[in-house]
């Protein structure tokens, strides 16, 4: 079904003319239509790069959000931890197909027959804590989106429970905690200083952060909401409910280069990368790799990640051909629609997008 959409929404992309897709008035129709109070994208095709920004940055004060903005970048951060476990595959400290316990030994419940590949890909039927009451950073949780966690807590609230035997695929946060401990065993470091270190340093993302236990986000950033029905402000939180599962902050012109370095094979070896891409089916409308999401489009396959994070919803994504397309949208009285946030990237990968207006 949704490869159906798609390909209605490229024909109408295709319709519009062949003189160039305006991804800002989709925004604008996003945020008129009460799907966000502020947006920003980044599309890049080849050596040309247009970035744009919508809405307001403060529904009480108003003022413009900049398109150079920071903003939550939930489970994108899943893409910079398996980064990081697949360099330490390159450097012959833990394979994929090595179980768990043999590196975190009685730490996962059946960690002996869960692999590092069945963590990466969410393959490992490992309850998601996030589905708890009160665990989740998608929802208002009033002053307890202040409080600290250890993600050995976390671990503790997933493994009290178990998934049915269905034999389905579940996306799990679980994993991504239990891969970040993995690093902080393999390396003696924590894992945002592996990730510093291995990741933004050598590429020069200066504007990505791992913020640990701060609350805040750095200047500039559009604030994010939550309707409770009205909106109240939901930017300030402590992000360590998500670890290594969703906590950093990046902008759109580090994302992007970030994707284009990991895709692109500048991070991890080409064997690595071809496992990274190796996917599995979801039954979500995309293929999960290792941290990577994979998705069809009418004019090809693109990769990357979502992520969301109360207030924030982010797309990082990039194709074969050079195109990249990162999206941060900060939803308002309803979230944008599938329709609406993918026919924004069917315009940007099988269109030719062109200089938004403003």
């Amino acid at each position: 079904m949704m490869q159906t959409m798609m390909n209605v929404l490229v024909a109408a992309a295709v319709a519009a003319g062949g003189h160039g897709v305006d991804v800002r008035s989709d925004l604008e129709k996003i945020v008129a239509g009460n799907g966000a109070t502020a947006a920003l994208a980044r599309v890049s095709d080849g050596g040309r790069t247009w970035s744009t920004a919508v809405g307001v940055r403060d529904i009480e004060r108003g003022g413009r959000p900049s398109p150079h903005g920071y903003f939550r970048i939930g489970s994108v951060t899943k893409t910079f931890v398996a980064t990081v476990v697949l360099q330490l595959v390159d450097e012959g400290k833990v394979q994929l197909d090595d179980p768990i316990d043999q590196h975190l030994p009685g730490l996962v419940p059946g960690g002996e027959l869960i692999t590092v590949r069945r963590l990466l890909n969410h393959t490992s039927h490992l309850y998601d804590y996030m589905s708890e009451p009160g665990y989740s950073t998608n929802r208002w949780r009033g002053d307890a989106r202040f409080r600290s966690y250890q993600p050995r807590r976390l671990l503790k609230v997933a493994f009290a429970k178990k998934l049915p035997d269905d034999g389905k695929w579940h996306y799990s946060n679980t994993n991504y905690v239990v891969l970040g401990l993995l690093v902080e065993k393999l390396t003696g470091n924590p894992y945002g200083e592996e990730v510093m270190r291995r990741v933004l340093r050598p590429l020069g993302l200066r504007h990505t952060v791992v913020p640990g236990d701060r609350a805040g986000l750095p200047s500039p950033h559009a604030k994010g909401y939550e309707p409770l029905p009205d909106l109240v402000d939901a930017t300030r939180m402590n992000p360590s409910l998500d670890w290594a599962a969703g906590e950093m902050i990046s902008t759109a012109a580090d994302l992007e280069r970030f994707m284009s370095a990991l895709l692109g094979g500048e991070l991890i070896s080409k064997t690595s990368l071809q496992a990274m891409r190796t996917t599995v089916e979801t039954g979500a409308g995309f293929g999960y790799g290792l941290g990577l999401q994979a998705y069809p489009l009418p004019c090809g396959t693109v990769w990357g990640h979502s992520g969301e994070l109360i207030g924030y919803l982010t797309f990082a994504f990039r194709s074969d051909s050079g195109k990249s397309m990162t999206l941060s949208i900060n939803p308002s009285t309803r979230n944008p629609t599938t329709e609406e946030v993918m026919g924004i990237a069917v315009k940007a990968f099988c269109g030719s997008a062109s200089r938004p207006r403003g």
